[in-house]
């Protein structure tokens, strides 16, 4: 008996293999933007408390806030966009 004889039906085609590579890209491509949106939102939070903490306690009354509120208000806005680009992602 040769090898030729001994061939199963189960051989991996070509189509396969390149929609399990596109798969796998796709994977990684999503792992990728969710680290680089971390990544974005995390500078963005740090940018709004520096902003936040140079204003004075004027400006921060003038807007609703009092200087013990920072860090609770960012983190409710950082909830609220969350469930924002959840909601538009379903």
């Amino acid at each position: 008996m040769t090898m030729l004889n001994n061939t199963s039906g189960h051989t991996v085609t070509p189509a396969t293999i390149r929609r399990t590579i596109r798969i796998s890209v796709r994977g990684l491509a999503r792992l990728a933007n969710g680290w680089i949106a971390a990544l974005i939102a995390q500078r963005q939070r740090q940018a709004n408390l520096v902003i936040l903490r140079s204003l004075s306690n004027r400006e921060l009354r003038d807007i609703g806030l009092d200087r013990c509120q920072i860090g609770e208000g960012l983190a409710e806005a950082a909830k609220a966009r969350s469930r924002l680009q959840q909601s538009k992602r379903s």
